[in-house]
């Protein structure tokens, strides 16, 4: 099923999707696959609030298998260890390995927060970060051991920036951006890089959300070449990517470089005297590692 696309290719490759029965996940599972990709197609529910079954997965390994390529679907819960475990020992069966994971499953229980339960809230977040983790972990070791794996975390611009409503949402989504950033720390030595994905998107979680000018304008479609990118061979790592009707974007957690505080200043009020240095954004940096936090703190100390 692969054709002519200059170097980015998926040829010898084996990829999992979650949540790729439509929307994202099934633009992401055809464009691997319409590049040489082996694909899983991972689906557990049609509906957004995460409730029952379909045959979405059936349909999108028919598309990926019509246009002569290899796929799989798996029917899996990401919320269940085991059968996360199961999916990749059925793909490393039946192709030898797996080279790439996106972690996009998710569901949306909206309300504001005031009027959220905690079963809400905790199921959210069991779905989109706890999700990620199992599938991430059901495959982390065999991306050791073949030493090369592509990862890639779905996070959002709730997670990120907040929004009204979706506290569980947005929680789960920093929480991946977070847990990137220790994996691909973590799994650079074997070759294991590790991005999170920010999308803007029409699909089946915000078809009553967007205007349909806008729904049409964020289609799917607009959104795979970055997340199929952040997969390749020569990505990058650690980074998150906003995407969304064709524009592309890098977001940062950065760190001022900070105010001492030291005498009668360190105090409650020195704090409150000294706010607008303490936040001043000049000569800021984008830490590669936690450790770095404390890296400047003690070159503050050193050079007082």
């Amino acid at each position: 099923m692969s054709e002519n696309f200059g170097s980015i290719s998926f040829e010898d490759r084996v990829a999992i999707v979650t949540g790729a029965g439509g929307g994202l996940g099934r633009e992401y599972a055809l464009e691997l696959a319409r590049r040489g990709a082996k694909v899983v197609v991972n689906d557990l529910g049609a509906s957004r609030d995460g409730t029952g079954h379909s045959d979405a997965a059936l349909k999108v390994v028919e598309e990926i298998e019509a246009a002569g390529g290899e796929a799989m679907s798996n029917g899996g819960s990401v919320t269940e260890y085991d059968q996360m475990v199961e999916m990749v020992a059925r793909a490393s069966e039946k192709w030898g390995g797996v080279h790439i994971l996106i972690n996009n499953a998710g569901v949306l229980r909206d309300k504001s927060f005031a009027k959220m339960e905690p079963a809400d809230f905790k199921f959210v977040v069991d779905v989109h970060l706890n999700g990620s983790a199992n599938a991430t972990k059901a495959v982390w070791d065999t991306m050791r051991a073949q030493n090369y794996g592509r990862i890639l975390m779905t996070a959002s611009s709730t997670g990120l920036y907040g929004n009204f409503g979706q506290a569980n949402y947005g929680a789960a989504k920093l929480g991946l951006a977070g847990l990137t950033k220790t994996l691909a720390i973590e799994g650079a030595k074997n070759n294991i890089k590790v991005n999170t994905i920010a999308p803007t998107a029409g699909t089946r979680m915000t078809q009553d959300i967007f205007p349909e000018e806008a729904f049409k304008a964020f289609s799917p479609d607009k959104v795979a070449p970055a997340a199929v990118f952040l997969v390749s061979e020569d990505a990058p790592t650690n980074m998150i990517v906003g995407a969304g009707a064709g524009v592309f974007q890098a977001a940062y957690v950065t760190l001022t470089q900070g105010t001492l505080l030291t005498g009668d200043d360190l105090s409650v009020e020195g704090v409150a005297a000294h706010w607008d240095a303490i936040i001043d954004r000049t000569g800021e940096i984008v830490p590669q590692s936690g450790s770095e936090q404390s890296m400047t703190i003690l070159s503050k100390l050193q050079g007082r």
